[in-house]
């Protein structure tokens, strides 16, 4: 449906100067379809008496191009959003996840395949044949692909056109998961949470990110490689999976900020420490006061190993004897702090730091119990 006057269900226009940019109308007018169509479809939450400003702020606070991109005919889509971004304001409710099937229109010609979103599926469905159960009709994704926004361009152009291709060949879908991640925004989000969904097996077919002015930020990935049946489960597993990720971002960033607090007090770390060349010793350097030792792991004849505590993460305290320390012992773990830095896997215990200050000379990771049976040799 067309909305021939968008300026009908809202007055939001009103202040905004002709000579503001395109992409600021651009946004008023989304908004305003938006709104429209919320009302049309006899949403209640549209009903209430601040769900105008309230959508406006959902809006405002993301940049323009969410708006040019999301899918107008799938306006319910947008309360999603401003859902998840409303529950991943509570640290309780973080990370806020949203996983579902979405159906895709895939036009075969035989020698190329294009995927796009489907816009009729009512129509199509009788004639589906490539999932499961042709009665359940999913939703398009959120966000529209080049390809799926010209789609709709020439069905609304050449409607009764379309009518003819429908009957004439058949069709195909395909089904997807889509998620939809809100949490505290943060360098190298993106790059993590992609990381994460590939270490998941999943093949990622569509990513869209953006960030609120307010600190969030709101991902939105198309995958597939994963059973369509276990929604629930493929949800259950990024929650866990995420708040881990999260977790030892925190840790990290709470120790590179005690560090620089030190220092704009003039409480520069010791310069006797280790010397580790090239490594950027400050954003490593843990202050030994913040670690709490809960108990002995093991020992060997030159340190031992804790469990404790790292401002409340579980974590592995490797702890040097100064007794036995000697040039080669010195040597030995400034490469361990040196290579551990370095390597980022999920095969190998997260670093959190290390603190190379005689005399607590220490190396903290996280903790993982069959990983710490004992210390390395």
């Amino acid at each position: 449906m067309v909305m021939a006057d968008t300026e009908s269900c809202s007055s939001r226009a009103v202040g905004f100067a002709p000579s503001q940019r395109r992409k600021q109308r651009e946004k008023i007018e989304v908004y305003n379809e938006v709104l429209c169509r919320l009302r049309d479809l006899n949403i209640e939450e549209s009903t209430f008496p601040a769900f105008e400003d309230e959508l406006w702020a959902h809006f405002s606070r993301l940049p323009t191009r969410y708006a040019l991109d999301v899918n107008v005919e799938r306006a319910e889509d947008v309360l999603m959003h401003k859902r998840l971004l409303s529950k991943a304001r509570d640290p309780a409710g973080r990370p806020a996840i949203q996983v579902r099937l979405v159906q895709l229109r895939s036009a075969m010609d035989g020698s190329q395949a294009e995927s796009v979103h489907m816009k009729f599926a009512g129509k199509a469905d009788a004639q589906c044949s490539d999932y499961p159960n042709k009665k359940r009709v999913h939703p398009p994704p959120a966000f529209g692909t080049s390809s799926d926004l010209e789609f709709v361009h020439n069905a609304k152009r050449v409607v009764k056109d379309m009518e003819v291709m429908f009957s004439a060949k058949p069709i195909h879908y395909r089904l997807m998961h889509e998620i939809t991640i809100s949490t505290n925004d943060k360098p190298k989000l993106l790059a993590q949470l992609t990381s994460l969904l590939s270490e998941l097996g999943l093949n990622i077919r569509e990513a869209h990110a953006f960030s609120t002015t307010d600190g969030y930020s709101l991902d939105v990935f198309v995958v597939d490689g994963w059973a369509l049946e276990d929604t629930e489960q493929l949800r259950n597993v990024l929650v866990k999976e995420i708040s881990k990720v999260e977790k030892l971002s925190s840790v990290r960033s709470h120790a590179i900020n005690h560090v620089r607090e030190l220092e704009k007090t003039g409480n520069k770390l010791n310069s006797s420490h280790v010397n580790m060349p090239g490594s950027g010793n400050d954003v490593w350097e843990i202050d030994t006061s913040l670690l709490k030792y809960e108990s002995k792991l093991a020992s060997c004849s030159y340190g031992d190993l804790y469990k404790g505590t790292f401002y409340g993460q579980d974590v592995a305290i490797k702890v040097l004897r100064m007794e036995h320390l000697n040039e080669n012992l010195r040597r030995e773990f400034t490469q361990e702090v040196n290579i551990m830095r370095k390597i980022q896997h999920k095969n190998v215990v997260q670093f959190f730091g290390a603190c190379t200050t005689p005399p607590n000379l220490c190396i903290v990771t996280e903790f993982v119990w069959w990983k710490h049976l004992r210390p390395s040799a």
